[in-house]
């Protein structure tokens, strides 16, 4: 792991100071490593931070990345006295300029901004679900997933990218029901709106953890009365898929609901009805 202080340079550079072993375990156990994990450790000094993640697991393989090259050489030497160079190896790299898209858990000790810097890579290159621990510096206005709080060693999730335009059917009562919603996001946090013919909600309880994604819509629709759909699913790129427990009233009886459980298939659009005009026609 690394400390660091500003300094004049290519921007900065964040000079080695060894994690405290402690807090490297803490680091370790935050990421809640699972067998086939690939650890990757930027700014890896001695290498003790991908080697402890190695030794508590012995199915996750890593590497590291440091510019020091006596660093690289110890850290490689490291992981062979510990029997772990088949899983574990070091190089001289930039930070800037490794392939983060096979990474599951990436360890940062790093400068403040160095590591804010960082943040914008991850977040563009690190698949959905990817963690990121880091030990006392934080990642700007990107709020953490979990905090261990004893000395501040903080989880974030890369979240899936949402935001935008997105198009469904459900087939109520027989009549397919067309959705237009429309999600805004800010890292993990996401909030947004929905349209089902002439009617126009919110959606709630938003809730993003990786590529899972749940949330409530709960409005009167034409011709349906009162529904509520709890949805649950998965994004991938451009889709999301799952299934929704739909509450709606049953026959006449407006006090009588029935809960149903359908498939369910969004997928991103450049437009959105969401948008197109309404009348004049109140509900």
């Amino acid at each position: 792991g690394l400390a660091s202080g500003p300094v004049p340079a290519q921007e900065r550079y964040s000079p080695f100071v060894g994690s405290a072993q402690e807090n490297v375990e803490r680091m370790v156990r935050l990421a809640k490593l699972r067998a086939g994990d690939t650890v990757v450790d930027l700014g890896s000094g001695d290498g003790r931070i991908v080697i402890a993640a190695a030794r508590a697991n012995g199915g996750v393989r890593g590497w590291g990345v440091d510019l020091d090259p006596k660093l690289v050489d110890e850290s490689n030497a490291a992981a062979r006295a510990a029997g772990l160079e088949a899983r574990v190896q070091f190089f001289r790299r930039n930070a800037f300029d490794v392939d983060l898209r096979k990474a599951d858990v990436i360890f940062m000790w790093l400068w403040t901004e160095v590591q804010r810097m960082l943040r914008t890579k991850i977040l563009a290159e690190a698949r959905p679900g990817t963690r990121i621990v880091t030990n006392l510096w934080d990642l700007g206005s990107w709020e953490p997933d979990e905090v261990d709080e004893v000395e501040p060693v903080r989880l974030w999730i890369v979240p899936a990218q949402v935001a935008g335009n997105w198009n469904w059917r459900l087939p109520l009562q027989g009549k397919p029901q067309l959705y237009a919603a429309v999600l805004e996001q800010q890292f993990q946090k996401v909030e947004g709106v929905v349209r089902t013919g002439s009617r126009r909600g919110i959606v709630h309880d938003l809730r993003l953890r990786g590529e899972d994604i749940s949330f409530t819509i709960s409005m009167t629709m034409d011709g349906l009365g009162y529904v509520s759909q709890r949805y649950a699913g998965k994004v991938t790129g451009a889709r999301m898929e799952g299934k929704v427990a739909v509450m709606m009233a049953s026959g006449q009886d407006a006090d009588d609901y029935r809960t149903s459980e359908l498939p369910w298939r969004a997928t991103r659009t450049r437009g959105s009805a969401y948008f197109a005009p309404t009348g004049l026609e109140m509900h």
